[in-house]
């Protein structure tokens, strides 16, 4: 029986993704760089600041200075908070009870430093995600895909990866996780193809996250 859950936040307990890749193009675009939704998409689970620095590298082959990284990320979120609230996905706070149902930890891994979800989890979570059991990009020195987010993740929790369960929807967030030696579970909540995550370390895949609440729920049920 895994002892730890650790959860990704944007496109897996929150429907966020869409408003991400408007802000990020909105902001782009600003900056005089057009980009497509699949290269926002394929950059989940990276800090902010990282996606910056390899966005402004790929696209116009310039290392932007770490003040102007920050300034630009901070018109992002901007741009972010502004847009309508996200909902929670589907299947999100059925996978979360049925976890803590069966005793796990819980702990949140997330490349975001965006305040306007990270305020919400005690609303929409109450009680799972406290202060002291949260990775974000504020203390990582490495995000996603490096395996720092998940590890740092396991000693939150107290737990050694053979003991760890993670569940992310996205391509270095699964690769990530699976670097750490986590269990990892991959959820299709998007565009991103299943081999995607398959290719990156899934060591299974669900096409929902009502899909994977289930059949979580069944196997913990059943002593997994």
């Amino acid at each position: 029986m895994p002892r730890a859950a650790l959860f990704d936040m944007d496109g897996t307990l929150y429907d966020s993704m869409p408003n991400h890749v408007a802000a990020w193009q909105q902001m782009l675009a600003e900056a005089g760089i057009k980009v497509e939704a699949e290269e926002i998409l394929l950059a989940e689970g990276r800090t902010g600041t990282d996606t910056v620095r390899m966005i402004f590298r790929r696209h116009l082959g310039q290392e932007i200075p770490d003040d102007e990284c920050r300034r630009l990320y901070r018109r992002k979120a901007e741009l972010f908070t502004g847009m309508p609230a996200v909902c929670l996905m589907p299947g999100a706070q059925e996978l979360v009870g049925a976890v803590r149902e069966a005793g796990m930890i819980t702990v949140l891994v997330t490349g975001s430093g965006q305040n306007s979800l990270l305020h919400r989890l005690e609303e929409d979570f109450p009680g799972v995600f406290p202060e002291n059991r949260r990775i974000t990009a504020y203390n990582v020195t490495q995000g996603k895909p490096h395996p720092e987010p998940y590890l740092r993740g396991m000693e939150m929790a107290g737990v050694s990866p053979s003991e760890a369960m993670a569940f992310d929807n996205a391509p270095l967030g699964v690769q990530s996780a699976s670097a750490a030696g986590a269990f990892t579970v991959g959820v299709i909540t998007g565009a991103i193809p299943p081999e995607s995550l398959v290719n990156a370390g899934a060591d299974i895949v669900f096409t929902s996250m009502r899909e994977c609440a289930a059949e979580v729920s069944a196997s913990l049920s059943g002593g997994m």
